[in-house]
């Protein structure tokens, strides 16, 4: 029998993917989870993507999927960013940054509901 000519092992490329802090202010929606008198909420979530784009699209699906209505969503960048803002990040914030991008998911670090009126929203 003729020897089988072996075939490169392809190295795994590094990831591009990033972790992104993002703040998504959510409605309400039947079924949504939130306290009963709850207006909305703020979330502060750890999103992996290639981008920040990325990450957004993926968080605004994952949390329509999850029953909320997310109105708006800020940015404020990647973990080297931040830092490079002189933002002040612990060791908590950071495992939870890891493990977002370990997995390559979105991670909801902290919900605050809001109570009355709900903010103003530009939408432009």
């Amino acid at each position: 029998m003729p020897a089988m000519s072996e075939t490169p092992k392809k190295e795994k490329k590094p990831s591009r993917q990033q972790v992104y802090t993002l703040l998504v202010q959510i409605g309400r929606k039947a079924g949504d989870g939130l306290p009963k008198k709850a207006t909305g909420a703020g979330l502060m979530i750890y999103a992996s993507g290639v981008d920040e784009a990325e990450a957004v699209r993926e968080t605004v699906a994952i949390l329509k999927q999850a029953d909320t209505a997310p109105l708006d969503v800020t940015g404020y960048g990647t973990l080297a960013e931040r830092e490079a803002e002189g933002h002040e990040i612990d060791a908590e914030e950071r495992a939870l940054m890891q493990r977002a991008l370990d997995e390559n998911a979105v991670i909801v670090a902290q919900m605050t509901p809001f109570y009355g009126e709900l903010p103003e929203i530009d939408e432009d």
